[in-house]
């Protein structure tokens, strides 16, 4: 029985288009206080606009990359629809904890329903591969550990099962969505190890 089978796809209906239009809401202090930002685009470092770090915020439409320092770099965290009162409710790494983050940017190309994940046991594109269209809490229980992968769509992969630990955030419009190694997961990746794999929420 393949993994394709094993792991099916989920039929979800098509959000509003107004869902397509990002809008974040951040605070530089927890609980929704402090110095108050909305932002529709790119923010490359927070302290341009006043600010040394986000310490709380919301997300009100779309899908949100932010990472822990300046320019896009650094431990990423993927911040779907809803609010995040404190920095915990982000960073919930169990390898990692990070008080900060300092850069973020909307998910251009997240599409839940259409998106299509082909995973490769070695890097370079070599070796068992399978293709994925629906989340999965646990890889090591299909008997996978992927090393490479190609998509359409946005994913999130997580260092342990459960979706816990360091997230990588795999983009279709990053080098025409072809991941060959591992450094080209994020400038934080230090290992290959992917236990849990989800589709990005718009």
């Amino acid at each position: 029985m393949g993994l394709q089978y094993l792991l099916g796809a989920l039929a979800l209906p098509e959000p509003p288009d107004s869902l397509y239009s990002p809008q974040m809401v951040v605070w530089d202090e927890p609980f929704f206080q402090g110095k108050k930002h909305e932002f529709t685009t790119d923010c490359y470092s927070t302290s341009e606009h006043g600010f040394s770090t986000v310490r709380s915020c919301k997300i009100e439409s779309g899908a949100w990359a932010g990472f822990e320092h300046c320019g896009f770099q650094g431990q990423q965290f993927v911040l779907e629809r809803g609010e995040y009162p404190c920095w915990e409710a982000w960073s919930g790494s169990n390898a990692y904890h990070v008080e900060r983050m300092c850069s973020f940017r909307p998910i251009a190309c997240a599409d839940h329903g259409r998106s299509r994940l082909m995973l490769f046991e070695q890097e370079n594109f070599q070796g068992k591969r399978a293709e994925m269209s629906d989340d999965c809490p646990s890889l090591p229980a299909l008997g996978w550990v992927p090393g490479a992968c190609s998509l359409p769509g946005s994913w999130v992969c997580s260092q342990y099962p459960g979706y816990r630990g360091f997230q990588y955030l795999l983009e279709s419009d990053s080098p025409a969505g072809e991941y060959k190694h591992v450094r080209e997961w994020g400038s934080h990746a230090q290992t290959g190890q992917v236990q849990s794999i989800r589709r990005v929420q718009q």
